[in-house]
């Protein structure tokens, strides 16, 4: 007899979106969790010093206002809050005042002069179908669209690198060095196909929902959804880490919140060989140095406008954040690298003591790099924020293998459960109409090496999670809302 209907391993956006899937389809669910507190990329703790309260990974969230799922979920009865920063991004130049991500796209678009028209032209479609086109692009890559046109519009545009819509689109540098930052979250060389994607969709999300950011911090969405799952009847383990499948108590279906070199390892006698092969075949993208920082006060930048904004993308013109990202992608380290940087005390005080501040700030760098990029990022935001070195209190760093062994889905840094290159945008991990269901019989991967990918949206989840109601408990698509 099974204890439970269904167990998942691993307590990431992904893994409690399977969990809270099957939990509302009436199945009994235990999650295991490797590490002692529950969330995976959703966590925050005092990384610098005692009431300064840190992000261990992702900060800013529009896809988790924009996920169809989420949304359908009470998060806010379970102590989720959203805080909207006045810019959602401001790209600093060295010459100018910034241009910046403001919910208006004619507001964005007075940022980015002479290429305002142009940035509508570009834009509203995207913004205007954004109800019908995030769940198209939150979807399986296989599969029926229920908005074609919307989708036509935007693949049209979306297979292109960022490099070439950029150029194309955009004539002066401000638009075309927001749009590269855009497009950097990618963490794939800006000429690679299918870059511009990302760019659109981070622009066209900013629009329509905004980047928000979590009250109290990026844990409250993990503990929004951990309340609501255990609502349901969910049970959670923490510090259970799962070595084999063999290890865990009977159930019909297995749920894993895992990278392929994880799955592999963990259900290495559950998988057929060439399954296993096809598995081997995925490939990871670059990964991140990260900094947290307690500081003294708010980031000295010389324009005021960053400081309305809870994003800021520091790498100047569209040429400069090529190079960096080219490097990376290419096993270089920059000395001038692109730098994504938050500074959520800003608009949240419950982040510091009162008049302190945090931040964190990562650039992206070779997969597995142990190089300590402590004095090239703070060089990169000293040169928009003069003064900068002298607030800082206290810092915490992680190269790549640190954060690997913080979080084992991080493999070798890579934030993103894998390499978003174009094959891997349609097959992820594998090339399958299912691409969440292996051949094991039960056994299902859920995490952000499957579509949509990487993004705290807990689609991963919910597509796997309706693909085991389906498959091994015969339930109805309707059973899984």
């Amino acid at each position: 007899m099974s204890l439970y209907d269904a167990i998942v391993v691993g307590s990431g956006p992904n893994g409690l979106s399977a969990a809270i899937v099957l939990a509302r389809a009436g199945l009994s669910v235990l999650v295991r969790e490797a590490n002692a507190t529950i969330g995976g990329g959703t966590r925050s703790l005092e990384l610098t010093l005692p009431g300064y309260l840190h992000d261990v990974c992702s900060a800013v969230h529009p896809m988790a206002v924009a996920s169809p799922f989420f949304r359908s979920l009470p998060l806010r009865d379970y102590g989720l809050d959203w805080i909207d920063p006045p810019l959602s991004l401001a790209h600093p130049f060295d010459d100018a005042p910034p241009a910046s991500l403001e919910r208006g796209i004619d507001a964005t678009g007075a940022t980015v002069h002479p290429d305002s028209a142009a940035y509508r032209r570009l834009l509203a479609p995207l913004v205007g179908s954004w109800d019908k086109l995030a769940p198209e692009i939150l979807a399986p890559p296989l599969h029926f669209p229920h908005s074609p046109i919307a989708m036509a519009g935007f693949g049209l545009r979306a297979l292109w690198s960022a490099s070439t819509l950029a150029r194309i689109a955009f004539g002066g540098k401000r638009a075309r060095a927001l749009f590269a930052g855009l497009a950097a979250h990618s963490m794939v060389a800006l000429d690679e196909p299918a870059t511009a994607a990302i760019g659109l969709v981070l622009a066209a999300a900013g629009h329509a929902g905004g980047w928000p950011i979590p009250g109290g911090g990026s844990q409250r969405i993990a503990d929004a959804l951990v309340g609501y799952f255990r609502s349901l009847g969910g049970v959670i383990e923490t510090n259970a880490k799962v070595d084999v499948l063999e290890s865990l108590p009977p159930s019909r279906a297995v749920m894993l919140d895992l990278t392929p070199r994880h799955v592999m390892r963990v259900a290495a006698t559950r998988l057929p060989a060439n399954y296993l092969r096809r598995l081997g075949r995925f490939t990871y993208g670059p990964g991140v140095f990260k900094i947290d920082w307690a500081l003294a006060e708010p980031i000295p930048w010389t324009y005021a406008e960053c400081r309305l904004a809870g994003t800021l993308h520091l790498g100047g013109r569209l040429q400069e954040i090529e190079a960096g990202e080219k490097e990376a992608w290419t096993g270089q380290h920059s000395e001038r690298p692109f730098v994504l940087l938050a500074q959520p005390s800003l608009f949240d005080p419950a982040r510091a003591p009162a008049g302190r501040h945090t931040a964190w700030a990562y650039c992206h760098v070779p997969n597995g790099s142990t190089r300590d990029l402590t004095e090239v990022i703070e060089s990169q935001v000293e040169r928009f924020a003069p003064g900068f070195r002298d607030i800082i209190l206290a810092r915490h760093t992680k190269n790549c293998v640190q954060l690997e062994e913080s979080n084992a889905n991080l493999v070798g840094g890579d934030i993103g459960g894998g390499s978003n290159n174009l094959r891997q945008l349609l097959a992820r991990p594998v090339l399958a109409a299912d691409p969440y269901r292996t051949p094991a019989e039960g056994l299902y991967i859920c995490s952000a090496s499957t579509p949509p990918g990487g993004g705290v949206h807990g689609m991963c989840g919910y597509h796997a999670a309706r693909s085991a109601l389906k498959h091994t408990f015969g339930k109805s698509g309707s059973d899984a809302r």
